[in-house]
């Protein structure tokens, strides 16, 4: 019972996350935002490592937790948010971002010997199903890519980046660093995507920042809960558990972001788009089972 509650709580904060990154649109930069974000929860779990008087990853490992937060978030985040400004439709990379959950179930089999039984795959299957139907509509609408952005191969290269890399991070929370101290390896790995993030706001020339309390109050949700309490529930999950296990439950975030989107923004919302949350559920309870 315990174990639900906290997947249910993971995945109600992580779909947020697709509702910040639209709020912030006018305030700021995306990777600029990011680098505060991410700065922010370093600070914050540090404080919390030096309270409680934590061990700090060191030598080998701290390079580990460095290049496991660049992956997890800062080439995920960072490389999809690029892809969706340069054209790419945010229904197309949440799509992609849905076939995380089959790539980590492919590479933990021989990885950490992590066996899916046949109704994993299928319960999996079934979640990709779903959000189809969710993000089907958007997908029908997407603008085609405009004209001075980059090439089109190269925007679809960098999504599927960002999605392998959020893979490699996740994986990566089942091999020495899962003895970390969570507070303290937490710290480290944001710092790795803050990292990222602030390469990416010298590259792209990111500088643009409206303060506004929709951007602060975007910071400190962004802060505390997404990379805060969700990264922190998702990395235990997957250090005491089955990483494909975990991971089904990221089929729910883009129907729960269609569902924020209709009570936030008074986005549509058909029939067919309420049937495919009941699917990706369906598949998401049976990937579990």
């Amino acid at each position: 019972m315990f174990a639900t509650l906290l997947a249910a709580v993971f995945i109600s904060l992580w779909s947020t996350g697709f509702v910040v990154a639209r709020a912030i649109k006018p305030y700021a930069d995306p990777n600029l935002f990011l680098l505060m974000r991410f700065g922010g929860t370093a600070l914050m779990f540090a404080l919390a490592a030096w309270a409680a008087r934590a061990a700090w990853p060191r030598g080998r490992e701290l390079g580990k937790h460095l290049c496991a937060g660049a992956l997890l978030q800062g080439i995920y985040l960072g490389g999809g948010y690029w892809a969706v400004a340069q054209g790419l439709s945010a229904g197309a990379m949440a799509l992609l971002g849905a076939l995380q959950p089959l790539l980590t179930a492919a590479l933990a089999a021989p990885l950490f010997d992590e066996r899916v039984s046949p109704r994993g795959w299928s319960g999996m299957a079934l979640g990709l199903a779903g959000v189809a139907l969710v993000l089907a509509p958007k997908l029908a609408t997407a603008a085609p890519v405009q004209p001075g952005h980059a090439p089109s191969w190269l925007v679809a290269a960098v999504a599927v980046l960002a999605v392998v890399a959020f893979t490699a991070g996740t994986l990566f929370q089942k091999t020495s660093l899962a003895k970390a101290d969570i507070r303290s390896a937490s710290a480290v790995q944001n710092l790795g995507a803050a990292a990222v993030a602030a390469a990416l706001v010298g590259i792209l020339h990111e500088k643009y920042c409206i303060p506004s309390t929709t951007l602060w109050i975007s910071l400190a949700w962004g802060i505390v809960m997404l990379s805060g309490v969700s990264m922190t529930l998702l990395t235990r999950m997957v250090r005491r558990g089955s990483a494909s296990r975990a991971t089904a439950l990221l089929f729910l975030a883009p129907p729960l972001a269609a569902l924020q989107g209709y009570a936030g923004f008074g986005e549509a919302l058909s029939a067919a788009q309420i049937a495919g949350f009941a699917v990706a559920l369906a598949g998401v309870l049976l990937a579990r089972s």
